[in-house]
């Protein structure tokens, strides 16, 4: 199976930006958590993060070209503001899960808009980084019961 991983701005300051919200584990960690549980799992996965709306979108529309099986995301700020990575998401029927380390809801009420939620299969949200594993474990289950795309 082979999923796509993708992070939004700032989460690259996982461990440094406001601890107490996202906890003191670092990006690197978690990247390795993901790596380690996707070989124990037999799962090809491929991690992005980035800044910039494009490049995320981008790596959305390239999943549907390299044949990905799902996709795991944490748009972070852009969950709330992007509409076109909703439309990617949407276009390309890839199974994708939708993680938040924070409860979104529970937070600033401009967090509470959610351009996502609706084109994802399903969400994780404050379950902090164990979060990406249980979005790994879902489509993997999803495929073993044969669920198809989107």
């Amino acid at each position: 199976m082979k999923i796509l991983v993708l992070n939004g701005p700032n989460m690259n300051l996982l461990g440094i930006r406001e601890p107490d919200v996202y906890g003191a584990v670092t990006f690197q960690k978690l990247l390795d958590n993901i790596y380690n549980y996707g070989k124990k799992n037999n799962l090809e996965i491929r991690c992005l993060q980035s800044n910039h709306e494009g490049v995320l979108i981008d790596a959305v529309q390239n999943a549907y070209r390299q044949k990905y099986d799902g996709i795991v995301i944490n748009p972070a700020a852009y969950t709330h503001t992007s509409i076109a990575i909703r439309d990617a998401i949407k276009a390309v029927h890839i199974p994708t899960v939708e993680v938040h380390i924070s409860d979104i809801d529970k937070r600033e009420d401009f967090r509470k808009i959610n351009y996502i939620k609706d084109v994802v299969v399903h969400s994780i949200v404050g379950h902090g980084i164990n979060g990406y594993l249980e979005a790994l474990e879902y489509l993997q289950n999803r495929a073993a019961n044969n669920v198809g795309r989107n």
